[in-house]
């Protein structure tokens, strides 16, 4: 690794993307190091503030999102997370600085973390991956996925009881700056077993091909594109608790994204994420959801799920649908403040010929966003199957 992409690259690439740069620290680095990352990035004047300039950038990159290390646990630990962010904070009281809490099925947090160091912390890091890597290199159905798709409220919802435990309710809110449906397939190489291995040893080159089942365009389907909308709805419900969620990874593996030399495939839940970013409203409303179940062996979830937003004024509103029924169509009644809706309304659909449905390089806009209108008729709505549907509703007060 020759360290050419560093916080400058970085820097420069959020800043393209748009996006807020949020900077992992090494928890093996001295606390003095990463204080003096801190230093580097945000100091207007003194020795790093130079540095910087001389390195091309005289302007701070005013940096305000850190972590103390990624996905580590202990009481040791808990003493390097307080004692640099007692640091950070000496340097830029204005960041805001989180560490590892759960990572993996268990939502358990150890009191000793919130003890040590919860006075000093403003976010508490959480990763999830549902799917763990692929059993025999082969991965679940859509109706597998689905039956998935409850959990991440559930974990939500135990991290915050394991803060408020802890009374700091009112300090700490949740960074889920790790999640997928799936997780990293990279089987023989877990990074809790280091090894030295031989390139050509016909083993190595089974486990790197296996490996590589993480780019198959076909993994990619409908059901990836409603977990996804189901992360979504769970952090909304969660929203005063839930204020930074990122999907891993972005590109490639098993990300949104899928580059290859011709350019650029966009994957299913792509176009949830996007969907989600360019169509909801500004605050999120309460909602009330009845649904029957959908049942899969002895596993079952809700059929439907759906997410209430609002503007500011209180008259347009923008409602996420999910029908995960793999085959059927959906009847819905759709009521806001007790008043049923009535009328016909744009909306945007995302489904599939099949709910195995998938993009790739040949076939880029097999499953696509929609434009069209849904038609309420005394609040009764048909959504098709195995689809998120955005409908805008625009109200008179």
């Amino acid at each position: 690794e020759p360290n050419t992409f560093g916080t400058h690259e970085f820097i420069e690439l959020c800043r393209r993307l748009d996006a807020e740069p949020y900077i992992c620290q090494n928890s093996l680095a001295s606390v003095q190091e990463m204080a003096d990352w801190v230093g580097y990035c945000n100091d207007v004047t003194g020795p790093l503030a130079e540095l910087r300039a001389a390195n091309g950038h005289p302007e701070p990159f005013d940096v305000e999102i850190w972590s103390v290390g990624n996905e580590k646990v202990g009481k040791g630990y808990a003493d390097k997370v307080r004692d640099t962010a007692v640091a950070m904070k000496a340097v830029d009281p204005t960041i805001s600085v989180t560490c590892s809490g759960s990572h993996g099925p268990n939502a358990h947090i150890e009191p000793y973390l919130f003890e040590t160091a919860g006075e000093h912390l403003d976010l508490l890091s959480v990763h999830e991956y549902w799917i763990p890597n692929f059993a025999d290199h082969q991965t679940p159905d859509y109706l597998s996925c689905m039956m998935l798709s409850e959990k991440p409220d559930a974990h939500i919802g135990a991290v915050v009881d394991s803060i408020e435990a802890a009374g700091l309710g009112e300090r700490l809110t949740i960074a889920f700056d790790e999640w997928n449906l799936r997780s990293w397939h990279h089987p023989g190489f877990s990074g809790h077993h280091p090894r030295t291995v031989d390139p050509q040893d016909p083993e190595v080159i089974a486990l790197i091909d296996a490996r590589n089942k993480s780019l198959e365009p076909s993994l990619y389907t409908m059901a990836d594109a409603l977990f996804c909308a189901s992360f979504f709805n769970a952090c909304l419900r969660h929203a005063d608790d839930v204020t930074m969620a990122n999907i891993a990874c972005l590109v490639n593996q098993t990300g949104p994204l899928r580059v290859h030399p011709e350019g650029i495939v966009k994957r299913t839940h792509f176009h949830t994420m996007a969907m989600y970013a360019g169509l909801l409203q500004e605050n999120v409303a309460n909602a009330h959801i009845e649904s029957d179940r959908l049942t899969h062996g002895d596993s079952s979830v809700a059929l439907v799920d759906a997410i209430a937003t609002v503007d500011d004024l209180g008259t347009t509103w923008t409602v996420a649908m999910i029908n995960r029924h793999p085959s059927k169509s959906v009847c819905c009644t759709v009521s806001i403040g007790g008043a049923p809706i009535d009328g016909t309304f744009r909306a945007t659909i995302l489904t599939g010929d099949s709910p195995d449905a998938f993009n790739d390089i040949e076939h880029p806009n097999r499953v696509a966003p929609e434009k069209t209108e849904l038609v309420f008729d005394e609040g009764t709505v048909s959504l098709p199957p195995h689809s998120l549907c955005i409908v805008e509703l625009t109200l008179k007060k």
